[in-house]
């Protein structure tokens, strides 16, 4: 992913020396496994951790040399650690395949890269819930199909994303849990030259769950249950940035982005004020479609393994996870300078003179005995002449000769009331933000 799309912290994961590091620390974990079983000298292997050291952005230009020749980038870093440490290296991947450090490491990495997601839901919620706590109680016009619906809160709106923000971090959770495996059991998984004891033992130590059975790879479907559910992190925030797009074009103008000094909207308009945020957040969620999709292209490889996973792999694994996380923080940051405009909303919610009460007036009717259809016929007829006339609806109700033989003016007070429209707001919160005791 490009600097303009990244952060440092999920960045760093992803280096060239990083990634051989995390080989490193498989190779040592199964080599000191190895030595507990006494399959290769132990003297050897803390020999080989001490001379390897870390790995340096030199180290990994050596290694990427090395390649050009070997066209084999595990047999490449073999070759780099067999000059870096000599020859007590012929013990590291003794009985191993690529594979076992390949699909293992990359298990770490995509953990490693789950767990900085997840801290950036966490702060994409609490920047939402923030926000709804604040706007519990300011009404806002609630639409469906884009067309004024009834009344309802915009922390009410924001609630909804809160606890959309809570899925989505369950769902990471579970792909954490499920990508958390790896393989240490050979050229297509048996187990020919190791023991399942011995692959255990060095995934405990890496923080990992051994695949249960394996081929010569840990099985894709893993990798696609993953990025499915980044892609969903995406699409989630992609909704909340496609609504504040709709509530700050001109004619609704509800809420807007923050607009710094000195920022500019168009080179041709001053006046502009875009919402780039969340039309920039619209388009990374488009990228991680695609790399699910791409995902579940790999599951189905030829026989038990083929490589046309790896090149794919090597392009959404850091991809994804850096551009997700990016999203993340800049959608906390929209957030937390978000604009809203209680008194417009007030404003949009009167503009339809009261057809927004028009159900509490059906119901009414249909309390006080009219059936439901002639109800919803009177009602529909009075709504009629305020789209078509620019009337006042309550005032139109209030002069229908059928309506005024069922419900007195208070009753027509109580059907637009917007306390009563409102007065489970608190019992919802309550719901998704349970109070401490």
């Amino acid at each position: 992913m490009i600097p303009r799309y990244s952060r440092p912290e999920m960045v760093r994961l992803w280096t060239p020396e990083h990634r051989y590091q995390t080989w490193l620390a498989v190779e040592l974990a199964a080599a000191r496994a190895m030595a507990d079983a006494a399959l290769v000298p132990r003297d050897a292997v803390e020999e080989c951790a001490r001379k390897a050291g870390t790995i340096t952005a030199q180290d990994a230009a050596r290694i990427d040399e090395i390649e050009k020749v070997t066209r084999h980038d595990v047999i490449a870093f073999l070759t780099f650690l067999e000059e870096r440490i000599g020859p007590a290296a012929r013990h590291l991947h003794f009985g191993m395949t690529s594979s076992d450090v390949l699909d293992t490491s990359f298990a770490i990495l995509l953990r490693d890269a789950a767990d900085l997601i997840l801290a950036g839901i966490d702060r994409a919620r609490e920047a939402v819930v923030k926000r709804a706590v604040e706007h519990k109680h300011t009404p806002t016009i609630g639409r469906s199909h884009g067309i004024h619906a009834e009344p309802t809160t915009f922390g009410w709106k924001l609630l909804v994303w809160a606890d959309e923000l809570s899925r989505a971090r369950a769902r990471v959770e579970r792909a954490r849990a499920v990508i958390a495996h790896g393989k240490l059991s050979g050229a297509v998984g048996t187990f020919a030259h190791l023991s399942p004891q011995i692959e255990e033992a060095s995934l405990r130590s890496l923080g990992l769950v051994p695949e249960p059975v394996s081929t010569q790879i840990v099985q894709r479907d893993r990798h696609a249950e993953y990025f499915a559910a980044l892609a969903l992190v995406g699409a989630s925030i992609e909704k909340f940035a496609v609504e504040i797009r709709h509530l700050q074009r001109t004619e609704v103008r509800e809420a807007e982005e923050p607009f710094g000094k000195g920022q500019k909207g168009s080179s041709a308009m001053p006046h502009k004020r875009n919402p780039i945020l969340s039309e920039n957040l619209s388009g990374l969620a488009r990228l991680l479609r695609g790399y699910a999709v791409s995902a579940v292209e790999d599951v189905a490889l030829w026989h038990e393994r083929d490589i046309s996973h790896s090149s794919v792999e090597r392009v959404i694994g850091p991809d994804a996870t850096v551009t997700l996380d990016f999203m993340l923080h800049r959608f906390a940051g929209l957030m937390d300078g978000l604009r809203v405009y209680p008194e417009r909303m007030r404003e949009n919610l009167e503009a339809t003179r009261g057809l927004v009460f028009s159900q509490p007036v059906l119901l009414k009717l249909i309390e006080r005995g009219m059936e439901r259809q002639a109800a919803y016929v009177v009602v529909q007829r009075n709504a009629m002449k305020v789209w078509d006339e620019g009337k006042d609806f309550k005032t139109l109700l209030a002069q229908d000769p059928e309506v005024k033989k069922l419900l007195t003016p208070a009753d027509l007070d109580a059907a637009f009331d917007l306390d009563r429209v409102l007065r489970h707001v608190d019992a919802v919160f309550d719901r998704v933000l349970p109070r401490r005791p």
